[in-house]
């Protein structure tokens, strides 16, 4: 792991509330509550751009290499053009814009706000379609190809984004509250994280007997037989490796688990900060980790937001490919 923060000329003046890699390259994509929008060349270690708007900004994607999406404070749904700086606003939420995420294979921009509504747009025509209006707040949502999940409570509803009209699944987990949910990249299926510190993980794959789920908690009862009751604020599946993903917890833990051999693979060591985002690159080969308050608690220490790059090692793939590789 890379010891030294990611530096920056301006400091985050507030939490940072989502970080994304780049489709293609190791650009590094930054909201902030304190109302800007950073991208960060990891592999040169150069801001590339700073840009402020006039409301927090709660969750931020890329369309492409060009072009950002970004979700803010006052409902307003902006697309940002990482070339020229253009900025213009699709459309608004009623209410706060909570979540945005983009999916290249139906071109269209999917967000969830405040309002319990879940709108997209498609962005070949800028138009706006409102899908979904649903009886309570979206928790946390995510894309991956064709499909979505989105977190409500304690249940989780899938859409396939060709049939927007209704999920064509609706699961309801012995877990409590849900704080965070990532798609699976390669097959249906998700790992949501709840607010005591537990993880479901429901997994499909192409025969019915490799199907996997099962539910666990991050960490292990303490030396007093009490567990450790942490949030997990963010979830991200590496892209390379079939069935890895990351957590991170209130606490400023980042773990490292294979949903295959349901093992954990790694721990780094601990954060100053919540981990308030997690994201892999491309490659799978580095992950970022924001490490940042997130405004769960009245009390919650306000230490200088921060980011930090982790390299996944040869010990790190071996481990993974070697677990993944005896279930095949």
């Amino acid at each position: 792991m890379s010891k030294a923060p990611l530096q920056f000329a301006n400091p985050f003046e507030d939490a940072i509330s989502r970080i994304r890699f780049a489709p293609h390259s190791d650009n590094l994509l930054i909201s902030s509550w304190d109302s800007s929008l950073r991208l960060y060349d990891v592999d040169s270690s150069v801001l590339r751009l700073e840009a402020h708007f006039e409301a927090a900004l709660l969750d931020c994607c890329f369309q492409n290499e060009s072009v950002a999406f970004t979700a803010g404070s006052d409902g307003s749904i902006t697309r940002y053009d990482l070339h020229s700086a253009i900025c213009d606003t699709i459309g608004n939420h009623d209410d706060i814009a909570t979540c945005i995420g983009y999916s290249d294979e139906t071109c269209q921009v999917i967000t969830a706000g405040m309002d319990r509504k879940i709108l997209s747009w498609d962005t070949r025509m800028v138009k706006n379609m409102c899908f979904a209006h649903l009886g309570s707040e979206v928790d946390s949502m995510s894309l991956s190809v064709f499909d979505m999940v989105i977190a409500i409570g304690a249940s989780v509803h899938m859409y396939d984004l060709r049939k927007i009209e209704r999920p064509f699944q609706s699961k309801k987990l012995d877990l409590g509250q849900i704080k965070c949910v990532g798609s699976y990249p390669y097959f249906k299926g998700f790992a949501v994280g709840s607010v005591d510190g537990r993880v479901a993980v429901d997994l499909s794959f192409p025969s019915d007997s490799d199907d996997i789920r099962y539910m666990f908690r991050c960490h292990p009862k303490s030396t007093d037989g009490r567990y450790h009751l942490e949030a997990v604020n963010d979830i991200a599946f590496n892209p390379l490796f079939t069935g890895a993903f990351v957590t991170g917890d209130k606490e400023g833990y980042v773990i490292a688990w294979d949903a295959q051999s349901r093992r954990k693979q790694f721990e780094l060591p601990r954060f100053p900060n919540s981990v308030a985002s997690l994201s892999f690159n491309q490659g799978g080969q580095l992950l970022a980790i924001a490490s940042s308050y997130t405004y769960q608690e009245a009390n919650e220490i306000e230490d200088l937001p921060l980011i930090f790059i982790h390299k996944i090692d040869d010990g790190n793939i071996r481990s993974v490919s070697s677990a993944s590789s005896s279930r095949k």
